[in-house]
């Protein structure tokens, strides 16, 4: 007989004994839980890009391209389309230009687009291409998603005991994670179905439950040390990812942000004086990271775009209007974020556009 997840299994949960809890997004009922998943890191499905006629503006791009390179079409009616963590792979054999992969904007190109398209990173001008094709990507087999002595509730054990397809398809999931101390860090959603299940601990009921992992989007590699932290628990002193890339300070920001909505902040006190430190701003996650630990303490957010640092200006982030902002080492953000691009090419100042979405939100800014 398979046990279930009864009340000694959900007070485990909630002190951090069981780290993954496999969710019905659609019922809310506990599939299961477990210490240990194989396939959480991975590398996401990315678009490829072969870039025709080349002509590169400046130092030639090798490697990591950047987080967000958007694509600018020569034709005006049509509008920039943006591959998050581009990755340079060099000229190929027998072509006379690049190939950039990245993760697709949901707006692609159109099909059998021919033109000019010319790319930026949000900073500087990337180069010129006269045209650009699509590379079909290489067959794979999407590895599954195994549940390491996974302790199943009521709902997947009458699934199991059926055995149907209709039944042992869970259709939409959400997998939540917690750190060492038990608080909750993230909850990533997938649909799926069971493909096997498979004793592994006969005498206490444990069971491996491997999933179809075809639509669950891994955590990438390059994130994985930053999520080991993470699942150690939060940081207790500002300033953890200071020494982290920009790549990787992107990554932070995701656990940053995914980690606020499971756990909200009380506001403070209108009047109340924030202090940011602002040696590290040295590029986007690292300004939105800083600020996010001026109003919330280490760890914390305020925002991850202009957008969504309005939305906290308003309330239920930390923040009560009107606030003062103590920012320190200012000119560091001036010198990095002044001259950015839109993603359609035009210039503009970011450091202005912070300052004035923070003025607009009742923070009065003190530069120092």
């Amino acid at each position: 007989m398979i046990p279930t997840v009864g009340e000694e299994h959900e007070e485990e949960g909630r002190h951090g004994q069981a780290r993954y809890t496999l969710t019905d997004t659609k019922h809310g009922q506990v599939w299961g839980v477990c210490a240990e998943v194989e396939g959480l890191f991975g590398e996401p499905r990315r678009g490829t890009y072969e870039l025709f006629g080349w002509v590169p503006e400046g130092d030639e791009v090798r490697g990591w391209a950047g987080s967000r390179v958007w694509l600018v079409p020569e034709d005006e009616d049509l509008g920039p389309w943006l591959l998050e963590d581009a990755e340079s792979l060099g000229q190929h054999p027998g072509t006379d230009g690049p190939v950039l992969t990245g993760l697709d904007d949901c707006e692609g190109p159109p099909v059998g687009h021919r033109g000019s398209v010319r790319l930026h990173d949000q900073h500087r001008w990337l180069g010129t291409c006269r045209e650009f094709a699509r590379v079909l990507p290489p067959e794979r087999v999407e590895p599954p998603l195994v549940l390491r002595d996974l302790v199943p509730g009521e709902a997947l054990r009458r699934a199991l005991t059926a055995g149907t397809r209709r039944a042992l398809d869970l259709e939409e999931a959400a997998l939540v994670i917690r750190d060492d101390s038990g608080e909750p860090l993230a909850r990533l959603l997938l649909w799926t179905r069971v493909d096997a299940c498979h004793p592994s601990a006969p005498e206490a009921g444990l069971i491996d439950l491997e999933l179809d992992g075809r639509f669950f989007t891994p955590v990438p590699e390059h994130a994985r040390p930053v999520w080991e932290q993470w699942l150690a628990g939060p940081p207790e002193t500002p300033g953890a990812w200071a020494g982290l890339d920009t790549r990787r300070r992107e990554a932070w920001l995701d656990v940053v942000q995914e980690r606020a909505f499971r756990r909200p902040r009380p506001d403070q006190p209108a009047g109340h004086v924030y202090e940011l430190d602002g040696r590290h701003i040295t590029d986007v996650p690292g300004l939105h990271l800083a600020l996010g630990e001026a109003v919330n303490g280490p760890g914390g957010y305020f925002g991850g775009c202009l957008a969504a640092l309005d939305d906290c200006l308003r309330g239920r982030f930390g923040y009560t209007s009107p606030g003062t902002l103590l920012w320190r080492d200012a000119a560091t953000a001036r010198q990095h974020l002044s001259r950015t691009l839109t993603p359609e090419g035009q210039p503009y100042d970011l450091f202005a556009e912070v300052l004035d979405t923070l003025t607009g939100g009742g923070m009065r800014v003190d530069l120092a």
